[in-house]
C-alpha cells in the first residue's frame, strides 16, 4: 500500500482529501506536501485542487512541482481530482492558459445557451451538487461501485477529450460530458470523491490498492 503524496500547491481544501484517504486506506501513509522530493519518493500521487486554472498553473510552477508531477504521471499510480483533472489537458478556456499537456484535449466552460434541463428549467453554472456517473469502460477504480452511482460536483468548466480511449466515465448537465479519464497508470475525475460519501471512499480505496 505504501505512501501517498497529496500535492499541495496552495489551491484547494487538501485537509478533506487527506482525511478521506485516511478513512479509505487506514494502513497507507498519507502526506500532504509541496516538497518535490517527497513526491518523487512517494509510491502514489494524488493531484487535487480548486480555483481558477491560471492561478493553479502559476502556483504549481512557483513551487517547482511541474517536473515531478509530469514524471509521476508517467511512472506511478496517479489520481487527479477536480481541477487536477482539467490541468492534465493541453489548454483551458479559463484564462486562456496552457495545461500540462499530459492528455490531448481542452477545457471549456458550460455554454449558457445549453443550460436548460429536459423540463425546460434553467440550470445554474457552476454545476454544483450530486450527479450520477456512468462508466464508459471497465477500470479497477470503478470496482465495487454501482454504474450510475452519485458523486459530488462543483465546477464551471469541463474537459473535451480528444482521444476517446481516455474516457472512463461520463455524466449529464444537461448534456453528456466526460467526468473521468484514464491512461495507463493515470486516472482522474472531475467530481470530488472526498465529498462523495460511500462511493467516493470506495474509489479512493480502489486507488490506494490499484496496481496498474
Amino acid at each position: 500500500m505504501g505512501s501517498v503524496a497529496v500535492i499541495d500547491y496552495g489551491m484547494g481544501n487538501l485537509h478533506s482529501v487527506a482525511k478521506a484517504l485516511e478513512r479509505a486506506a487506514p494502513d497507507a501513509q498519507i502526506r500532504v506536501t509541496s516538497d518535490p522530493k517527497v513526491v518523487v519518493e512517494a509510491d502514489r500521487v494524488v493531484f487535487p485542487g480548486q480555483g481558477a486554472m491560471p492561478d493553479c498553473m502559476r502556483e504549481l510552477d512557483a513551487r517547482g512541482l511541474r517536473p515531478v508531477l509530469l514524471q509521476a504521471a508517467k511512472n506511478k499510480p496517479f489520481l487527479g481530482l477536480c481541477i487536477g483533472l482539467q490541468m492534465l489537458f493541453d489548454h483551458s478556456d479559463e484564462g486562456d492558459v496552457a495545461g500540462l499537456g499530459i492528455l490531448p484535449g481542452k477545457v471549456v466552460r458550460f455554454a449558457a445557451s445549453d443550460m436548460v434541463d429536459d423540463a425546460g428549467q434553467k440550470l445554474k453554472v457552476p454545476h454544483m451538487g450530486w450527479n450520477q456517473v456512468w462508466r464508459s469502460r471497465p477500470h479497477a477504480l470503478w470496482d465495487g461501485i454501482d454504474d450510475g452511482a452519485r458523486f459530488y460536483f462543483v465546477h464551471s468548466y469541463y474537459a473535451v477529450v480528444q482521444n476517446r480511449e481516455n474516457i472512463s466515465g461520463w455524466t449529464k448537465y444537461p448534456n453528456e460530458f466526460t467526468c473521468a479519464v484514464a491512461q495507463g497508470n493515470l486516472f482522474a475525475v472531475q467530481f470530488h470523491p472526498e465529498k462523495s460519501q460511500t462511493a467516493g471512499l470506495k474509489l479512493l480505496a480502489n486507488f490506494v490498492n490499484w496496481q496498474p
